[in-house]
């Protein structure tokens, strides 16, 4: 059984964690899944919007101990040090492909949300959250760092000293917390319908100009004042020169008449 599944339900594709007996646990076999499927939805042309979300009673709940234990007479530096996806390894890129997906990713959390499975959550663009999830970072618990992407998306959502205190505790914190810190975009009581929703909404909209969105977005947490500005010029040029944008535009103003 593959410990990732993806379905497409038209321009949306629904991407589950697949191992609910475990909570969702992280082994390697998971992540190489995870990449996979990164993989696939990047090079699909007419996908428009994603749901990640896990089976069962929880998101995910971190790495996979017994399956990680197993690494103990791994060389280190062999296993996280070589840039295998660019300037991250593949640990990293198990959260960092989503963000680096070209349309929206919608996470839907519920459950435990700990460890890798947070991290994940946080390579998400929007991260809908039912009132009883619990979200940590929980790598202290083994005497180790967040290493799968947090320390990148981490500084985007939230204060520093928010990431000391959970990095340093790694205590879990409740939902209405998270959102109050900004990890949490909302919360809903069926996030998984919530967060489907949204995605069929976004999925509505014109697919050239929420992708060119998505870049702008991305340029805007990390670029300069002046590369923001020149994206912003950039994107808005070549949604203008498209012909069938300029149709999208023509029909919204006859419309408000």
């Amino acid at each position: 059984m593959r410990r990732v599944t993806v379905t497409m339900d038209g321009p949306v594709a629904h991407v589950r964690l697949n191992r609910p007996e475990k909570m969702n646990a992280v082994d390697m076999e998971m992540i190489d899944d995870m990449l996979e499927a990164g993989a696939m939805l990047a090079a699909a042309p007419d996908l428009r919007a994603v749901v990640l979300a896990g089976k069962g009673d929880a998101f995910c709940a971190g790495l996979d101990v017994q399956s990680f234990a197993m690494l103990a007479g791994t060389d280190p530096e062999a296993l996280v040090m070589p840039r295998s996806h660019g300037d991250a390894n593949r640990f990293q890129h198990f959260a960092l492909v989503w963000r680096s997906l070209p349309v929206p990713v919608i996470a839907a959390l519920h459950g435990a949300v700990f460890g890798a499975g947070f991290q994940l959550a946080l390579g998400a663009d929007i991260r809908i959250a039912a009132p009883e999830a619990r979200l940590a970072v929980m790598e202290m618990k083994w005497g180790l760092v967040p290493d799968m992407g947090g320390m990148v998306l981490l500084p985007e959502l939230t204060r520093g000293d928010v990431i000391r205190q959970m990095t340093y505790s790694a205590a879990p914190i409740g939902a209405e917390q998270a959102e109050r810190w900004g990890l949490v975009t909302e919360l809903a009581a069926d996030p998984l319908a919530r967060a489907t929703a949204l995605a069929q909404e976004i999925a509505g909209k014109s697919p050239s100009a929420i992708r060119a969105a998505k870049r702008l977005i991305g340029t805007a947490l990390s670029g300069s004042r002046a590369e923001v500005l020149l994206a912003e010029s950039r994107e808005q040029a070549d949604l203008i020169g498209k012909p069938d944008q300029m149709a999208v535009i023509a029909a919204n103003l006859a419309a408000r008449r």
